[in-house]
């Protein structure tokens, strides 16, 4: 019996995929549909254009902050800020999975959450379940992912401690 990747995760649906690519921009911006993880392995592999992080940048309502946006998606202002000048240039395949890992986080807060506004809220804030974290401090790196993605697990099944 073959089992297919989608029943064996199914937190990560084709609905959960075309959420985060529509935080980046979606078709428009992306150049090309994500309908599974491989498009999305293939995409992040060559690097998410520069204007997918320009536009999940555009509309964040409460993260502004420079430290904040350095530690989600590990690139600091002055280098986004450079990189406006070269549009057409595509991310790096770093940044590009940190870029479409924070899209992947703000997407599941918000579905947990109920809207964008409280989910970036909810990261800026300190978590009781995250010794007192910010969540977005943790997205610094891969155990701090995990760490906030257990995290709103656990609240998504109202398990808060």
């Amino acid at each position: 019996m073959v089992i297919a990747a989608e029943n064996m995760a199914p937190d990560r649906g084709i609905g959960d995929l075309q959420k985060v690519a529509e935080l980046l921009g979606g078709t428009r911006v992306l150049s090309c549909r994500v309908t599974s993880a491989l498009d999305a392995h293939e995409l992040l592999l060559h690097g998410l254009p520069a204007s997918a992080l320009d536009y999940l940048v555009g509309r964040l309502v409460f993260i502004h902050k420079a430290e904040s946006l350095e530690k989600a998606v590990g690139m600091s202002v002055r280098t986004y800020q450079r990189r406006k000048d070269t549009p057409s240039k595509p991310l790096s395949r770093e940044q590009s999975g940190r870029t479409w890992k924070f899209a992947e986080i703000l997407a599941k807060a918000t579905d947990v959450l109920g809207s964008q506004a409280e989910a970036e809220q909810w990261l800026e804030r300190p978590a009781i379940g995250l010794d007192q974290r910010r969540p977005i401090d943790l997205l610094a790196t891969p155990a701090g992912i995990e760490l906030v993605e257990g995290y709103l697990e656990r609240l998504e099944y109202g398990v808060y401690a």
